[in-house]
């Protein structure tokens, strides 16, 4: 009986702690792009947890393979746990996607 007093007791007390809430993250700064549609953009954004993306395109004569975009851009991001922050810096074009981090490996 004691054993069961002492467990709803636990219990009660688990259910009326605070729940542990991720802290709301918020909009710092928008770059919009101007020139929204097919052609070139440029557009970026700052977050309060310390995530952000920058990203340029240009549209790109190809040849005979036709046009397509040269993307240039890079985000960043706060790992939670760690507190370490990474950056990402990157190509995407005819030839695919190139990512570029001091965090990633090396070919």
């Amino acid at each position: 009986m004691k054993t069961i007093i002492v467990f709803a007791a636990l219990v009660a007390i688990a259910l009326a702690a605070p729940a542990l809430r991720e802290p709301e993250v918020v909009l710092l700064k928008e770059t919009p792009s101007d020139n929204v549609g097919l052609g070139n953009y440029n557009y970026g954004f700052q977050l309060s947890d310390g995530s952000s993306k920058q990203e340029v395109a240009e549209l790109v004569n190809g040849g005979t393979d036709g046009q397509f975009l040269k993307v240039r851009g890079s985000f960043s991001f706060v790992d939670p746990v760690t507190n370490v922050a990474y950056t990402v810096n990157y190509v995407a074009d005819e030839n695919g996607f190139h990512p570029e981090g001091e965090h990633l490996p090396q070919n």
